[in-house]
Formats: structure tokens, sequence, C-alpha cells
């Protein structure tokens, strides 16, 4: 099924549907998508504005530099003719000079205008056929009216001038109908050229307010598809996230949005069952385990009490052996030669050394199980204990005994000097018969732990024998030479592992032996535990005479 999420399937005909299509587009594509589609939207209102305010621009110039001066020029023009008849009827009815200087600004007036007005009709037919009109009216005017007048000598009225009154009105007349003519078709032009500059405004109004309002459009669009699309499927992918990491490991994670989200929520949907399934595993691992470990418990617990009821029974044959042998040899010892006095010594000696044994793998099995009250623990203290239960092994052997100042550890005091004790008594027990025992205990700090050494001049230990010297009842020499159970340094092994350190013979020293073990400086204590309740204690051996019932100790 998720092979199938994962991308568009056809259907019957061989197409893939719209929908389908559209929902393998992953959040890129949309974003370039909808950024594409808002940019050619843009650039096509951006394009129509530049060409609405294009329009402005030349709607606005054609009115203030065309049609607005035209139309002023053309009121100059008729202003300049008027000013050069009111001069020239002054003249011809006065005969007064002065009245000449209106007509000559108003001819200046009229070139000044006429200057100014055709390049601003040029192109324009109309504008300039009613310009060539006015100026004909005024020439023929100027001719035939103001020529004749002018020409007169001043200081009387011009005689002809009252008969020509009538014929100047009325050429006159025409110059003013051709200039009512032009100015009305210039007044058009210019209200043509206002009415296209408030439609151009218009225009480019309602061309910035589409573009504006289309800028909003997209940006409600982009925040609501964002959301919808993105912010949306990442809060519910979130969400069932927090739901399945807050422990709610059967929670379904949901794929929706894009299909790389969809993607991303099925890849983690996928994980969240691998962890379920991982999880239920481990769960039912943990159970098992702990029935395993529940049994093992119940199962340590009656070897435990085995090993002690069994020590016990094994002693008190082995007790019994040794008094009734001992009671025979010396209740018949006038009866028994010599060989039969040895195998007696044998049976007893054999005994004995059974009984050892087994007191010795009591003490091995309660490392970790009876001792087990950590404190602190000065280790000067319990050298100086140890080297006096020593004392009588290093006075008749001659052993030298120094060591470096000892720290205080977190430990059990018994099995430190169990550990001492043993490995003191090993260096002066194998001992080179041609030099007398050195020993030395050494001790320094390598960062969160102690490293102590213990080296002597003894006859050291093989290379090859460096590990099987920690395991029990392993012996390199033969009782006669060296006596004990070959159970010392199994039982060193044992406390300094029970402490969370490690123990090792250096191959390297030479003359003698170093045996160096490390205790960490800081050590957790494990969960005490006890031990059976109804363990019988050690009792002495003591021989009994089955007929005087009278106790010996053996």
């Amino acid at each position: 099924m998720v092979q199938q999420s994962r991308t568009a399937q056809p259907n019957r005909s061989g197409r893939i549907p719209g929908w389908m299509r559209w929902s393998g587009w992953t959040t890129r594509r949309w974003l370039t998508g909808g950024v594409v589609v808002a940019l050619t939207a843009l650039v096509v209102l951006s394009t129509l504005g530049l060409w609405a305010l294009d329009r402005a621009g030349t709607a606005t110039s054609d009115l203030v530099d065309r049609s607005a001066p035209a139309l002023f020029s053309s009121v100059q023009l008729e202003n300049a003719l008027l000013n050069q008849e009111s001069g020239v009827n002054g003249y011809g009815l006065t005969g007064d000079r002065s009245f000449l200087q209106p007509y000559a600004q108003g001819l200046s007036d009229q070139r000044a205008a006429v200057d100014q007005l055709r390049p601003l009709i040029a192109g324009d037919r109309t504008a300039e056929a009613e310009l060539a009109a006015v100026l004909n009216r005024a020439q023929t005017w100027q001719t035939q009216v103001a020529q004749p007048v002018l020409s007169a000598p001043p200081g009387a009225p011009v005689a002809s001038a009252a008969p020509d009154v009538r014929q100047g009105q009325t050429e006159f007349q025409a110059i003013r109908t051709a200039a009512a003519a032009q100015q009305h078709h210039l007044q058009t032009e210019r209200d043509h050229a206002y009415s296209a500059l408030q439609q151009t405004h218009m225009l480019r109004d309602g061309t910035l307010v589409a573009i504006g309002s289309v800028i909003l459009l997209l940006a409600v669009l982009v925040f609501t598809a964002l959301r919808r699309g993105v912010t949306v499927p990442l809060e519910r992918l979130s969400h069932d996230v927090r739901v399945v990491s807050d422990g709610d490991f059967e929670h379904a994670v949901c794929p929706s949005g894009p299909a790389d989200l969809r993607l991303l929520a099925e890849d983690v949907e996928g994980m969240r069952r691998r962890l379920a399934e991982e999880l239920a595993f481990t769960d039912r691992a943990r159970l098992q385990l702990n029935e395993q470990a529940g049994e093992l418990r119940r199962s340590n617990a009656e070897l435990e009490q085995f090993a002690y009821v069994a020590s016990h029974d094994l002693q008190e044959p082995l007790r019994k052996v040794a008094s009734f042998c001992q009671l025979l040899q010396r209740r018949y010892a006038a009866e028994l030669d010599d060989r039969a006095n040895q195998y007696i010594d044998f049976a007893v000696d054999g005994a004995n050394r059974m009984q050892t044994l087994i007191s010795d793998l009591l003490s091995f099995s309660r490392v970790g199980r009876v001792h087990r009250r950590y404190a602190s623990v000065d280790l000067e203290q319990i050298l100086t204990e140890t080297l006096d239960s020593l004392s009588m092994a290093i006075e008749d052997t001659g052993a030298v005994v120094t060591h470096d100042p000892l720290p205080t550890v977190t430990a059990d005091a018994t099995q430190m000097g169990m550990l001492l004790q043993n490995l003191i008594a090993n260096a002066v027990k194998f001992r080179d018969p041609q030099r007398p025992p050195r020993v030395h205990l050494s001790a320094r700090r390598d960062g969160g732990q102690w490293v102590f050494a213990v080296n002597d001049n003894g006859i050291g230990i093989s290379p090859d024998y460096a590990e099987r010297v920690f395991v029990i009842f392993q012996r390199l020499h033969t009782r006669d030479a060296y006596p004990g159970n070959g159970i010392g340094l199994a039982m060193c092994r044992k406390i300094v592992e029970f402490h969370g350190g490690t123990i090792s013979v250096d191959p390297d020293y030479s003359p003698g032996t170093r045996i160096s073990f490390t205790l960490p400086v800081s050590v957790q204590p494990p969960v005490p535990a006890t031990a059976p309740s109804d363990v019988p204690s050690e009792v002495p051996a003591v021989v009994q005479d089955p007929q005087t019932q009278t106790g010996a100790t053996a």
C-alpha cells in the first residue's frame, strides 16, 4: 500500500486522473508553479500599468505642450489683430501718430503668435487651413484698409477713413469669424485632449488598483496555500510524531499535503512501525529475561542453600573419619606397626585437606554474597591488620614488606582484607630460596581509578600461565613444594571484579612477580544480598569417642 501511495497509478483507460497528477506535485513544484503564475500576473499587470502610465504621459503632454498652448496662441493672434484695428481706427480718426504704436505692437505680436502656433498645429490640416484663412483675411484687411490709412499724413483725420469704415469693419469681421472658427477647433482639440487625459488617469488608477488587488490576492493565496499545503500537514505530522514520542507507539502517522511531505510522513510511519515491532520484541524479550532472572535467582538461592547444607554435611563425615582414625591410632598404638601408622596418617591428612578444600570453596562462594557492606575503607589500616595476621610467616621467612601511602576507597573491608592477605601471603610463600622475600605494595591514581601493584622477588610466574593462575584450583607446583589449594588468586580476581576493577600479572616483570589490580575511585554499592537464614553456622571439628562420648578437638 505504501508503494501505491508513492506514485500516481493510471486508471483502466491507461490515463492518470488529473487529481492524481496534481497530488503528485512536491512542495518545490507547487512553490515553483505558484511563483511562475505570480510573476506572470505581475509582469502582465506591470506591462499594463506601464502602458497606462505612458498613455497618461502622452495625453498630458498633448494637453499641456500642444492643445492648450495652441489655443492660447490663437487667442494671442486675435488680440494682436484687434490691436492693429484699434491703432488703424485711432490714427484714421485723429491723425495722431501715437496710435501707430498699438498697430506696430500688434504686428509684432501677430508674428510671434504665428511662430508659436505653426509648430503646435503641425499635422492638423484643419487647424493649418484655419490659420491660413485667418492670415489671408488679415493680409487682405491690412492691404485694403490699414495701409491706405497709415499712408495718410498725420495731423488731421484721414479723409478717406470715413468712407472706408464700413469696408474695414466688414473685412475685420471676416477676420474675427475665421479666428473664432480656429479657436473653436482648437478648443475642441483641447477638450478632446483633456477627456483623453481623464480617461488615461482613470485607466492608470484602475490598473494600479488591479495590481494592488492582485498582489493582495496573491498574498492571500500564498498564505492559504502554504498553510493548507505545508503548515497544516507539518503540524499534523509534528502532532503525530509527538504522540508517538510520548509513548503511544500504536498511533499511526497519517500522510497529507504535497508528495514530498507525504513521502516524509510515510517514512516516519515506516520507522514507527519498525520501532513498534522492535519495542514489542524488546518487551517480550524483557519479560522472558525477567522470568529467566527470577528463575535464576530462585535457582541460585537453592544452590546456595544446597552449598551450605552440603558443605556442613560433608564436613561431618570427614571429621568422623579423621577423629576415629586418630582414636584408633592412640588406642591401638601398641598393636600397629609403622606401615599401619603411616596409612592412618594418610587418611587423616586426606580428610583434613578435604575439609580445608571445602572451607576454601565456601569462602570463594561467599565473595560478593555475604560480605557486601560498602563503606570508606582505609587501606593503610587494612594492610596493618593483614601484616599482623601474617606476622609469623613474615618473621619465619625474614620477609620485608613495604608500601606506598595507601588511599581510602569505597569497598567492603572484609574483602579488601582477604585481597591483600592472599596477595602478600602468595608473595611470601612463593619465595626464592636463595634470597629473603622483598614485597612492595604500590598505589597511584590514574583518572577515575586507583592502580595498585604487589611486587616481589620470588620465583615468578611464566607468561604462559599469566591467566591460568586466576582459575580456581589451578596449581603450578606440587603440594610438597608449596602448600595450598590453588584458590587464592581466583578469590582475588573475584573480589577485584566484584568491586569493578581488573587484575592481571605483568609478564615483563623480573625477577619475581608483579600482580597489578585496579579499584574505582568512587563505586556505586550494589544492592545487598543476604545469605539464606536457615544456613547452619560453622562448627569446630570435634572428635568424639563413640564409646566414651568425650570430645577432643582435631
